[in-house]
């Protein structure tokens, strides 16, 4: 996958020299139903053997236009990439959104977009909006592309569930702690990463030793604990079975958020060491504990609950 990152205003050349099958959108967290329009896109591409190209943005339009009222992305840029990457996407086209971006007119974007590729076909969510003040939408594009001889295809797709299918659901999910909701609508375990670093070291004076986590996500799941598959391809040979708590700690009294893992029968330094994690289910919300024994007898339930599950499941 080739990766353009291109000020769509200041781009001086094409991207590319022939037609193309594009897809846009944001595509926060990559969920079913960007998967679904992705997939469709890359096999009409290969279908006329044309190359594909995926359109997105960079910040989320939402953390330029409406940053007070944005609640977090589903995902980092390199998680996003990654994902599109697997779908076999041929090349994603990142345009910086800024706020000086935002006030183009939807015409004058599409006039825009039409100056550095040649999109034979566009396929995008039925929802899709763009241009000031979202005023674009499907009929906007439809009608410019018939001008230039452009199809235009409108998608609209269910959740699993017959619910609806959104980021915002996603993250309604995950600020319930319902994590298999959240794979459901995602296609994927919400994944949280980053690098180990030292922490307080309460579950190893408990008998827990945990992997403190310096996530670099920007939506937290509600506080409990978890049951996750931890990947480390570094330190471990192979993804393993980890109990994560996401919380402060009440029984300690601390008020710091943390992210800490247990993993079960592994005993490898992991600090300093890049990990990610996969919230697979929810045991249990956090809870404060009257003294650290009745915490210790909890955590060997929530082992064994989630030894139980790993193994009807995993």
């Amino acid at each position: 996958m080739q990766l353009w990152q291109t000020d769509i205003s200041a781009a001086r050349n094409k991207l590319h020299d022939s037609p193309v099958v594009a897809t846009m959108g944001n595509f926060d967290g990559v969920h079913v139903g960007h998967r679904r329009l992705i997939s469709t896109a890359v096999r009409m591409a290969k279908e006329r053997c044309r190359q594909s190209v995926l359109i997105t943005f960079n910040p989320h339009p939402m953390k330029v236009i409406a940053q007070s009222s944005h609640s977090g992305l589903l995902m980092t840029l390199s998680q996003k990439l990654n994902v599109l990457e697997s779908l076999g996407v041929d090349y994603v086209w990142l345009i910086p959104f800024n706020l000086e971006f935002s006030e183009l007119a939807p015409e004058v974007f599409l006039e825009l977009l039409g100056r550095y590729i040649i999109p034979a076909e566009i396929h995008v969510g039925q929802a899709f909006r763009f241009g000031r003040d979202r005023t674009g939408d499907i009929t906007t594009m439809q009608n410019w592309g018939d001008n230039i001889g452009c199809q235009v295809h409108a998608h609209a797709y269910l959740a699993p569930d017959g619910g609806i299918l959104s980021s915002s659901r996603i993250r309604q999910a995950l600020a319930t702690g319902d994590a298999d909701l959240a794979s459901e609508l995602l296609g994927a375990p919400y994944k949280m990463s980053g690098m180990v670093v030292e922490g307080s070291k309460r579950g190893r004076e408990l008998g827990f030793p945990t992997a403190n986590l310096q996530w670099e996500q920007e939506f937290i799941p509600a506080n409990g604990v978890y049951i996750t598959k931890v990947s480390c391809p570094t330190r471990l040979n192979e993804p393993s079975l980890g109990l994560t708590n996401i919380g402060e700690k009440p029984t300690f009294g601390s008020q710091q958020q943390t992210i800490e893992t247990h993993l079960l029968g592994i005993n490898t330094d992991l600090y300093g060491a890049n990990i990610e994690l996969e919230l697979l289910h929810r045991i249990r919300g956090e809870q404060k504990f009257d003294n650290p024994e009745s915490l210790i007898i909890q955590i060997a339930e929530d082992i064994e609950h989630g030894i139980r599950w790993w193994k009807l499941n995993c």
